[in-house]
């Protein structure tokens, strides 16, 4: 065990009159909202990644944080899992995430690799065991490595796209070992920045066939969980193939997968990809893709994923409103890809971050969920597509449609879309 945390009481939820930063004042985990407990609605998770591998540098300068985990042993990385451990008894939440590198250090070669994930997952399952604390789920890094700076699937050399493959074989075979729910393949480098050196065609097929590869290997070994996609519009390459919503849907209907793979939409690249969060969960619940959020924010004056942790109730509410529409998480949740700013250097920061954001995370289902009963929101828009429900038009054709327009003598009059009024109505609840 570490002393990191041992000053930091357990995180109770003390209502809106409590007087310490150490309490929830909106997340009770007990509360029914809509049926179903407050904890199973946002089934929060944190990451590893952000809250115990990031050293806190930035593009102009390096490492601010000082944890004792940090080091490459597996020694280290024990000492890492009892300090995350430590925190998530602190928060109370359900869930973790992790990426394989994040909880085992770097091997000499893919054998050594496997071994200390083997190792270190043998370790964490002993903690998850005790504590009760699951796994939401798992994925590769395939990204910080020199040998995936021209991607991983759509890499150029066959070399590093079979060590690829045989790195997410690894990780889905220690996400099924711990329980996790779902599967993520994050493309952080699969992308180009030139097209004089890039073969759009060949990268493209090289990726659906290496998503068709972990799904097939998924049902092979019984893996329940869903297998998502994490959309990524930019950053760190100049043209992702995984763009958005919209983008990952095309590709996956091209390769046959739109039935097997659904998609982790993360806030900050939705924002990246020019969109908002709920539109990428309302697009992705239509098509029929939904699966689990990255709850994070970007700075806005930046232009840059930020990866900060949520601290608008209005943004948050709208999110959760859609998520709400699509009938709430089945296998997914909220995972907090966040960090902390590079001059937050204590323990308390790494808690009280969480404990906001959880917070702010509550009050936007609460407002989401008093939004849906209060039921004007969704009767206004019923309203405004009601004519479709009596129409036939759908099944015509262009000339018996115009000729039901000359005969009927249409010529339709705008209605109003009431923008104003239904944001001064989502604002009584915010």
């Amino acid at each position: 065990m570490t002393v990191y945390f041992h000053d930091i009481p357990a995180i109770n939820y003390q209502g809106s009159s409590a007087t310490t930063d150490f309490a929830y004042r909106h997340y009770d985990p007990e509360r029914v909202v809509l049926g179903k407990r407050l904890e199973d609605h946002l089934r929060f998770a944190v990451a590893w990644w952000h809250g115990f591998a990031w050293p806190g540098g930035d593009p102009f300068g390096g490492q601010t944080f000082q944890r004792p985990w940090f080091g490459d042993t597996m020694d280290h990385a024990r000492l890492k899992a009892d300090a995350a451990f430590e925190l998530f008894g602190v928060l109370g939440q359900p869930y973790f995430c992790f990426h394989d590198a994040d909880i085992r250090p770097e091997g000499e070669d893919f054998a050594e690799n496997t071994a200390r994930l083997d190792e270190i997952t043998d370790y964490i399952g002993t903690k998850m065991e005790a504590t009760g604390t699951k796994l939401l789920w798992g994925t590769a890094n395939l990204f910080s490595h020199r040998r995936y700076m021209a991607g991983a699937a759509t890499n150029p050399d066959p070399d590093v796209f079979a060590f690829a493959a045989a790195t997410v074989k690894t990780c889905l075979d220690a996400t099924k070992k711990l329980g996790g729910e779902n599967y993520v393949l994050w493309g952080g480098r699969e992308g180009y920045e030139t097209l004089l050196n890039t073969d759009l065609r060949r990268e493209r097929q090289q990726a659906g066939r290496f998503l068709q590869m972990a799904v097939d290997y998924a049902h092979k070994i019984g893996f329940k969980g869903a297998i998502l996609i994490e959309p990524k519009p930019q950053e760190p390459t100049k043209h992702q193939y995984d763009f958005d919503v919209a983008t990952v849907y095309g590709f996956l209907k091209d390769f046959g997968l739109e039935k097997e793979v659904k998609v982790n939409i993360e806030q900050g690249h939705a924002i990246l990809a020019g969109h908002s969060f709920e539109h990428e969960i309302a697009l992705a619940a239509a098509l029929g893709i939904f699966g689990s959020i990255d709850m994070n924010r970007n700075d806005y004056q930046s232009g840059w994923d930020t990866d900060q942790f949520p601290n608008s109730v209005p943004e948050v509410a709208l999110a959760y409103l859609e998520i709400l529409r699509a009938g709430g998480f089945t296998t997914g949740g909220t995972n907090f890809d966040a960090k902390l700013r590079r001059q937050s250097l204590d323990p308390e920061d790494l808690v009280l971050a969480h404990v906001g954001a959880m917070d702010i995370c509550a009050r936007g289902l609460i407002a989401a969920a008093e939004i849906l009963e209060d039921g004007r929101l969704d009767a206004s828009r019923n309203t405004r597509y009601a004519p479709w429900d009596k129409s036939d038009l759908l099944g015509l054709d262009l000339e018996s449609i115009a000729a039901r327009v000359r005969a009927d003598g249409i010529n339709p009059s705008p209605r109003s879309g009431q923008q104003e009024r239904l944001e001064n109505l989502v604002n009584r609840f915010v």
